[in-house]
């Protein structure tokens, strides 16, 4: 018996209000900003892709094994990472063929319903890849063969796509111990595209980082110092930082536990860093060590006018068998609470009042907002507020985020949306969903006669595009 097809679209009032005043407020606001072009200013695109210019190879590895969004769901069901080609730490067997995988991936889709994943992917589907079924056990094989005969094509490149997408600017994230060949490249190029870097110095600020000791080996023979004194150590962090300024980066990101900061005198600065070039630093003596880090990486940027970015409060590879079995950033990270009031406050002592510093805030504790950031982003001209990230990228989060932030902290104390991903196919969705709901949440104001309608038409284009472009200096 054959089974039909079940068609599919995306509903162009998605996401838009029941109400129907209120959605057409939001109907009018959403298509005055739905075509401007996408800022990107974080995420972990692979700079290689703009850099080479080949085709994605095929829909699996476009689309599911490089995702930790789709392993996290499919393992909570019984879905092993090996069986959708996530790679092993030790070389052992995992699976190869990409329709094989991307079966598993389409009979397991009913697990995204309700997930901001179900609206990222099926956008892509529909309009990058002009997809018009639903994704099903039984329509697997047609939707792969529609996606792989797409990806043969040069307008599904990713520079073209990068031009069909309307991005005007995408950052992505490199270690200092990072050459930025590709990046090096992609200028070199002649191609128009603006593909920037982002400085992210963990691996050699953070004793707790797996092969921390010899990061700092490398980092001493790119910069040919022997790193054997803390003044020596932040000379080669400023020149790494200079360099990455030359390739076009515009901001740091860090990705610390706790949001903890300190200010300590040289003398002790000195001697901390001594025990953890050594390696016989405690865990204290390590979180310690971050603190000091982070004050010492708000006074570089205030020299050299690098945005700073911090993402606390992830407790990063929660999964020990997973962190052994497949290494780093394969879905086993879970949000902790996290301190900003007492943490923040010696980087704030020491920087806080500096109009040319911009320190951009990240959290995983959503009982923060309200309580602390709005508050602390509402005072200190340094300090702004980064969008909902990773857990709480989604509509709700949205929401949430502008009903505890606005009140204290207003729109302009934050930096509009940046899709922070690795998956390239859905940075336009991201950007749609983050413009439908903040349109949304506008036509509520203009509906409770608290924003005029022409307010809140600005307040839309800033929030889709000026607010991140100025904020990240773009």
């Amino acid at each position: 018996m054959t089974v039909q097809a079940q068609p599919f679209a995306l509903h162009p009032d998605r996401l838009f209000p029941a109400d129907p005043a209120t959605r057409d407020v939001a109907r009018k606001l959403y298509a005055s900003v739905a075509a401007l072009p996408i800022v990107s200013p974080h995420g972990h695109t692979d700079p290689r892709w703009f850099a080479e210019d080949a085709p994605f190879p095929d829909p699996a590895r476009l689309f599911i094994v490089p995702d930790h969004y789709v392993h996290r769901m499919l393992y909570s069901q019984g879905v092993r990472p090996e069986e959708v080609g996530v790679a092993r730490v030790d070389g052992g067997p995992v699976e190869t063929d990409p329709r094989k995988i991307w079966r598993i991936f389409a009979e397991n889709f009913r697990l995204f319903r309700g997930t901001p994943s179900w609206l990222w992917l099926n956008h892509a589907f529909t309009e990058a890849f002009g997809i018009r079924e639903r994704l099903t056990a039984e329509s697997a094989d047609r939707v792969y063969d529609h996606i792989a005969a797409c990806l043969e094509r040069p307008e599904f490149r990713p520079r073209a796509l990068f031009e069909r997408f309307n991005i005007e600017a995408l950052t992505t994230t490199e270690s200092p111990l990072d050459d930025l060949k590709w990046h090096r490249a992609v200028k070199a190029s002649g191609w128009g595209g603006r593909v920037l870097t982002a400085f992210r110095p963990d691996p050699v600020v953070d004793p707790a980082f797996p092969g921390f000791r010899e990061n700092l080996a490398a980092l001493g023979r790119i910069t040919n110092r022997n790193l054997s004194t803390f003044e020596d150590y932040l000379a080669a962090l400023a020149e790494r930082r200079a360099y990455f300024k030359s390739v076009g980066c515009t901001s740091t990101d860090h990705g610390h536990p706790t949001a903890r900061t300190a200010d300590l005198s040289a003398e002790d600065a000195a001697a901390l860093y001594g025990s953890v070039r050594s390696g016989a630093a405690s865990a204290a003596d390590a979180e310690t060590f971050r603190a000091q880090m982070l004050t010492e990486m708000a006074k570089m940027s205030l020299a050299d006018g690098l945005v700073m970015q911090i993402h606390p409060g992830s407790a990063r590879d929660h999964n020990p068998w997973l962190f052994k079995t497949f290494g780093r950033d394969k879905g086993a990270d879970i949000p902790t609470p996290t301190d900003y009031v007492y943490a923040l406050k010696p980087l704030l002592d020491r920087l806080g009042n500096e109009r040319r510093l911009t320190v951009i805030l990240f959290t995983l504790d959503e009982t923060a907002y309200s309580r602390e950031l709005a508050p602390l982003a509402g005072h200190y001209p340094a300090l702004k507020l980064g969008p909902p990230w990773w857990f709480f990228d989604s509509p709700e989060g949205m929401i949430r985020y502008r009903e505890t932030v606005t009140e204290t902290a207003g729109f302009y104390n934050t930096v509009g949306f940046n899709d922070d991903t690795r998956a390239f196919l859905s940075i336009p969705a991201r950007h749609d969903v983050a413009r439908r709901v903040d349109c949304v949440y506008l036509a509520r104001l203009v509906a409770e006669h608290r924003l005029e309608l022409d307010e809140a038409f600005e307040v839309a284009h800033d929030l889709a595009y000026r607010l991140a472009k100025a904020a990240y200096k773009l």
